[in-house]
């Protein structure tokens, strides 16, 4: 079953917050001064167990999703997270991967392997410990972080995808480093422009740095050449290098939107359905689980909510939007 939304966008990508806690406290996410000791995070009563969410990404498998991506807050610190992914790995023809700040992730790489995930994306502002402490804001090291990488790698969670955020005045001086560092490890390196979402990271349009902007500056040091997409919502605008070395991403979310070929739906870790990053509000789904409805009843739950789907932020965005209520990413995911 294929179902469109009112602007005919298929529904294709699940992304599944597992839980809203992170053992980082990035400045651009989950700021100290607001997620502090006494944040009040979801209990352990309040999310989806992993049967419920296993059942939840088989029906929406029935609706036309392909992918499935895992995320939080930080997708591992949820205990025995490889039982969910094994249960979601038997579910035919998806493809399920998961994106981690990396810092527990050379411990639980070979189980997550062995229950079936598929590949990893791993988040990291910069390779200057200084620069990378200052935005995780719990002093952890860039060595740690790799060391999940390559153990990621040496089991076979390949293609290794690495996502960069940059913000204007505190990073941009790790590009060049960084795109060089990932060319020789071959690892696929994404720059993500710093983006509006929730309201806790104080963001100003003056702290993004235009993928434009990114794409001269390392051109200039290392020629590189468009990519043609490889298959309609694809997030990353992909480029090679021209020696033959690699590829490198960019998403600019902010100076080029993508909504028109948005193919992706969110599920928080409490259960509400979101069918936009900077959503206003969720669907609960987890009430419908919970209350006894059949698969039948929250498939058609789902259906309806895609099929009213008009969101397209990112092209609207501008003074009228900037007020708007919206979720914050620790919640809903990345």
């Amino acid at each position: 079953m294929t179902i469109t939304d009112t602007l005919h966008r298929p529904l294709r990508d699940l992304r599944i917050s597992v839980t809203d806690r992170c053992n980082f406290r990035c400045v651009y996410c989950m700021p100290k001064e607001i997620f502090g000791a006494r944040y009040p995070y979801l209990s352990h009563d309040e999310i989806l167990t992993f049967e419920e969410i296993a059942r939840l990404a088989r029906i929406f498998t029935s609706l036309g999703v392909q992918k499935i991506r895992l995320t939080g807050g930080e997708p591992l610190v949820r205990k025995d997270l490889h039982i969910l992914i094994k249960q979601l790995a038997e579910i035919p023809n998806l493809d399920l991967t998961l994106t981690t700040n990396g810092s527990l992730l050379a411990k639980q790489a070979s189980a997550l392997k062995a229950a079936g995930l598929q590949r990893v994306t791993v988040s990291l502002d910069s390779l200057d410990d200084g620069t990378f402490k200052a935005m995780n804001d719990v002093n952890f090291p860039v060595t740690k972080v790799i060391e999940g990488m390559d153990a990621a790698a040496q089991v076979g969670l390949r293609p290794v995808k690495v996502n960069m955020v940059v913000k204007r005045g505190m990073n941009e001086s790790s590009v060049l480093p960084m795109a060089r560092f990932f060319r020789e490890k071959g690892y696929i390196l994404r720059f993500i422009e710093y983006m509006d979402v929730g309201h806790s990271n104080g963001w100003r349009l003056d702290d993004v740095m235009p993928s434009a902007e990114l794409i001269h500056i390392i051109n200039a040091a290392m020629p590189i050449e468009p990519l043609n997409a490889r298959y309609r919502g694809e997030v990353a605008s992909r480029w090679r290098y021209k020696d033959g070395s690699g590829e490198i991403g960019f998403i600019s979310s902010v100076t080029h939107a993508f909504c028109r070929d948005c193919t992706r739906i969110r599920l928080s870790a409490e259960g509400k359905l979101y069918t936009c990053l900077f959503a206003v509000k969720g669907h609960d789904l987890k009430s419908l689980l919970r209350n006894g409805a059949s698969d039948e009843e929250i498939l058609e739950t789902v259906a309806g909510v895609w099929g009213a789907r008009a969101d397209r932020y990112s092209e609207l965005r501008s003074e009228n939007t900037a007020g708007l209520p919206k979720v914050e990413m620790s919640h809903i995911g990345g």
